[in-house]
């Protein structure tokens, strides 16, 4: 998933030193070097081979790139629990970030959901390839740092393409099980022909069903048709939405009893990851800050009373 700060980085002015600069030098995809036979490195690209390329709906595909003859190495990046690589369309010189929904396997194999957007030229280059073409990258960089045990609750929010961060989050860490962390996933794409392909939703919903106590999962659409799935909520993910997944339009009597049922009066940590299209990150989050930070929350978990500390885009 291509990630709004993840690309005005690139364009951004300034060097914090050598070891983060590249995250910030303009036009890094013409200076960083194209290395054979090195260990990954965000610092320079790597060239992989694309050994596979279907459509998956309306303007996505999914892509494999597969490195060949290079050892892959753990940096210390894909030991985060979510991380993305840049990709270099080559015609032009432009690289964007997207994010390998089950990492990197020990093939040295990536796979990739990717729409194509009528302004996005790596995305548009990217599906126009074929397979056996090379492609170059640099990565992997960590999109989100994540200590276990330290939120009792994650809602992950999604529009789109902006599901991927949140695969990989499962593929490495939600269905690995943990004991004191809930999960719950939302995700809301235009109409029911745009949802994630089988190849997401299978094991999303299939472990929904056999751990609901650890991970829920809600589908929305903007626009339900004749083939959507009986399971798949009309609407976008707004304020009443969320409300129910986290239970606070229950009856009052069952607040009630939930309270005098609790054996702590600590309150539940609850932490929000939003990505997806701007305007739905701005309509759930609120806007970003002044150089694309994080800014301040507002929107629906504005409203809600949910703080900074509790809210990270990506």
């Amino acid at each position: 998933m291509l990630t709004r700060p993840q690309v005005v980085r690139v364009s951004l002015l300034g060097a914090f030193g050598a070891g983060v600069a590249y995250l910030f030098i303009p036009d890094k995809s013409r200076s960083a070097p194209t290395v054979d036979n090195a260990s990954l490195s965000p610092c320079h690209f790597t060239r992989a081979t694309l050994t596979s390329s279907e459509p998956s709906g309306p303007n996505t595909k999914l892509l494999a790139l597969t490195i060949h003859g290079l050892p892959v190495q753990k940096h210390p990046s894909l030991l985060a629990p979510v991380w993305s690589v840049f990709i270099k369309d080559d015609d032009i010189q432009v690289e964007r970030p997207y994010t390998p929904l089950e990492g990197i396997d020990e093939n040295g194999r990536m796979l990739f959901w990717i729409k194509k957007h009528p302004k996005g030229e790596v995305g548009r280059w990217l599906h126009s390839k074929k397979v056996g073409d090379q492609v170059e990258f640099r990565g992997p960089l960590s999109t989100w740092a994540w200590k276990e045990d330290t939120w009792d609750e994650v809602v992950m929010i999604s529009g789109g393409t902006g599901i991927t961060p949140f695969y990989q989050l499962f593929h490495s860490s939600i269905s690995k099980g943990h004991p004191r962390t809930r999960f719950t996933l939302l995700h809301s794409s235009p109409a029911s022909s745009e949802l994630p392909p089988p190849e997401i939703l299978r094991p999303l919903q299939a472990y929904a069903a056999e751990h609901p106590e650890k991970f829920r999962l809600h589908l929305f659409v903007d626009r339900r048709d004749a083939n959507s799935p009986a399971d798949i909520q009309a609407g976008r993910i707004d304020k009443p939405a969320i409300q129910r997944c986290l239970g606070l339009d229950a009856p009052w009597w069952r607040k009630i009893f939930a309270r005098s049922s609790a054996t702590s009066n600590t309150p539940r940590k609850i932490l929000f990851l939003v990505c997806g299209p701007e305007p739905m990150i701005n309509a759930i989050a609120g806007p970003y800050g002044r150089g694309f930070s994080q800014g301040d929350v507002s929107g629906v978990l504005g409203e809600l009373g949910y703080a900074s500390s509790e809210v990270r885009k990506l």
